[in-house]
């Protein structure tokens, strides 16, 4: 399904709303097309200036990949497919500021997004957790995001404890994973604001500060996602036996919050 896209001319924002909320907003592999396809698309929309992403509904930003997806991956144990590489604006050259409305669960392959993001808006009932090593996989890209965001320890915390527990929005904003609270009905509001205001910079200066930002840390940044593809090769449990797991455990039924 293709994300939900609203442009106001003006402005100069483009609110990005993924668009699955029965799925709790999950990613299929037709929707992690559209998004590559929309980043690139938007790096030709001289209306468009500044961008605000979020999911629909209040239950969840979004719960990573969807797992009704099919990936098939090469023979060779040297390469690996993850159909949510090219889901992040930046990957996909996109310099235009991108301010994450996070509005309810965060999870697991979310953090491509978020990792992504210039900063993030949170509402107050919004929680953070990466399940991948309750289920046997190897939690790579996610954390290797992650920690270019928060603290070792936290990242690390949060990265090995699975589904056991998740990180508030009170304790996100503490460790400086997210920038601003609000509660959920001003949520989209408080995130507007802020991108109403780089929209109305001046574009050149705005993005020339983005790709600065994103120099300091990039070089790191691909060092560490190019050992990914080898760790999860490593790591994973057979898709058969993630399975067993997953239908083992319900999510969401053993967490605490901190």
């Amino acid at each position: 399904m293709t994300p939900r896209v609203e442009r106001d001319g003006d402005t100069g924002v483009a609110v990005v709303t993924l668009d699955r909320e029965h799925r709790h907003n999950a990613v299929d592999l037709g929707t992690a097309a559209a998004l590559t396809a929309l980043w690139r698309e938007l790096r030709h929309d001289e209306e468009v200036r500044a961008v605000v992403l979020t999911g629909a509904g209040r239950a969840a930003f979004c719960t990573g990949i969807d797992r009704s997806a099919e990936v098939a991956q090469p023979a060779s144990p040297y390469s690996l497919d993850d159909p949510l590489l090219g889901i992040g604006p930046k990957t996909c050259d996109l310099w235009k500021p991108v301010v994450a409305a996070v509005n309810g669960m965060a999870c697991g392959g979310a953090f491509y997004l978020l990792g992504e993001s210039e900063f993030v808006v949170s509402s107050t009932t919004a929680t953070y957790f990466d399940p991948h090593t309750s289920y046997g996989m190897v939690s790579a890209y996610e954390a290797v995001y992650m920690a270019q965001r928060m603290p070792f320890g936290e990242v690390a915390r949060m990265s090995l404890m699975g589904t056991a527990e998740r990180l508030s929005a009170r304790r996100a904003y503490e460790i400086g994973l997210v920038s601003e609270l609000a509660e959920p009905e001003e949520l989209l509001g408080a995130a507007l604001r802020s991108a109403r205001t780089l929209a109305g910079y001046p574009t050149q200066a705005v993005q020339g500060t983005v790709r600065a930002l994103w120099s300091a840390k990039r070089a790191a940044l691909q060092q560490a996602l190019d050992q990914a593809p080898a760790l999860i090769g490593l790591g994973n449990l057979p898709p058969e036996r993630q399975a067993e797991l997953f239908g083992a455990r319900r999510p969401g039924a053993e967490f605490r919050l901190r």
